[in-house]
């Protein structure tokens, strides 16, 4: 690779840089994707801080047994009267006094029976869990429905800008002047390395938001359950970008005409989709998880999700990882093909098959 290619690649590439920094559409939407990751871990932490402290305020008088004091805030009395009166006030829902009755103790409200304190009070059986360590259902859905979003809103993103900027240079003819001085596959290597760094910018960005709004709100378990997936949601992505990249290319370089981008990138669209809906839907399935984690276009979030919930191996990660970038290698040099045949072929949409004979 001689010092003039690499120097075009660069010259294109920070080219595509200054295009999306500069773009407000782009700014706007980058903001509003870290603020709703921001916003729905806040939410979170709040809902969750919530139902832990989701306690019953009660007198309890001094010398009085009780079989429990789970889910109640107890406050100690020296005597029934002082018991009464914090009952009276409102600074207690109820008062546990004694009583002659075999449980030694009664329940005092002030104008209908404290059920809830009944409730808090009544004996359970003994329970015993065979799968203690599993994670509430609503918090992986979540997880997984951030997962989704994130990968699908970068991937979407940066894929149209890529194939909108590519049709754009074909039907202004700029593409021409371009030919004469860098040669198509530096152009392509250019646009797709470009768009990475700002996808993988903002998803960088998004995870630093995610993880210091955990940090600043308290949620150190979260933290240090999210750690691992979003640092391997990161890798993935990184790499499985490129793959999409090229994709977005070669479709859209088949054309000629803004109108037409859609038609031509749909099947990519659908690469991207699938993946999104999926993990959405079948979150909890492992099945349909493990397939989608060795799925190239799919890996970027299956694998972090399965991380997450840990029921992938040690070695499951490295694997998928190599299968996503020699997946990359292959669609990047078939893109590069169709990318350098197509690219000068102006008017009527060009024939995959035609583009790829040359």
């Amino acid at each position: 690779m001689n010092n003039s290619f690499v120097q075009a690649v660069r010259l294109v590439s920070a080219r595509e840089i200054q295009a999306r920094i500069r773009s407000k559409a782009f700014v706007v939407s980058a903001l509003i994707l870290i603020g709703m990751v921001v916003a729905s871990i806040v939410v979170g932490g709040i809902v969750s801080k919530a139902t832990a402290d989701d306690t019953i305020p009660v007198a309890v008088v001094d010398g009085v047994s009780l079989p429990t004091t789970s889910g109640l805030d107890v406050t100690k009395s020296a005597s029934v009267d002082d018991a009464e009166r914090l009952v009276t006030t409102g600074d207690v829902d109820a008062a546990i006094v004694p009583s002659d009755d075999p449980l030694g103790y009664k329940v005092v409200g002030l104008d209908e029976a404290p059920s809830e304190v009944v409730s808090a009070l009544s004996v359970t059986p003994r329970i015993e869990l065979l799968d203690p360590d599993a994670l509430p259902g609503g918090l992986v859905y979540l997880i997984a429905i951030a997962f989704g979003v994130v990968y699908f809103a970068s991937a979407v993103t940066f894929g149209q800008s890529i194939a909108q900027s590519v049709v754009e240079e074909k039907s202004t003819r700029v593409v021409e002047i371009l030919m004469s001085a860098i040669p198509a596959r530096a152009l392509l290597a250019g646009k797709v390395l470009g768009n990475s760094i700002m996808a993988f910018a903002q998803i960088v960005a998004v995870a630093v938001a995610a993880i210091v709004t955990l940090a600043v709100t308290g949620q150190d378990n979260m933290f240090a359950m999210l750690g691992p997936s979003i640092l391997w949601f990161i890798g993935f992505f990184a790499i499985g970008f490129v793959l999409l990249a090229s994709l977005f290319a070669a479709a859209a370089v088949l054309v000629s005409r803004q109108e037409d981008v859609g038609s031509v990138t749909t099947p990519v669209m659908m690469l991207v989709m699938i993946p999104y809906f999926l993990i959405i839907v079948a979150y909890d399935n492992p099945t349909i998880l493990g397939i989608m984690s060795y799925v190239p276009f799919s890996a970027p979030i299956g694998m972090p999700m399965r991380i997450f919930l840990g029921t992938a191996e040690w070695w499951e990660p490295i694997l998928s990882l190599l299968i996503v970038a020699a997946s990359v290698v292959a669609v990047v040099v078939i893109g590069a093909r169709v990318y350098e045949n197509a690219l000068l072929r102006t008017g009527s949409r060009v024939k995959l098959s035609e583009a790829l004979r040359g």
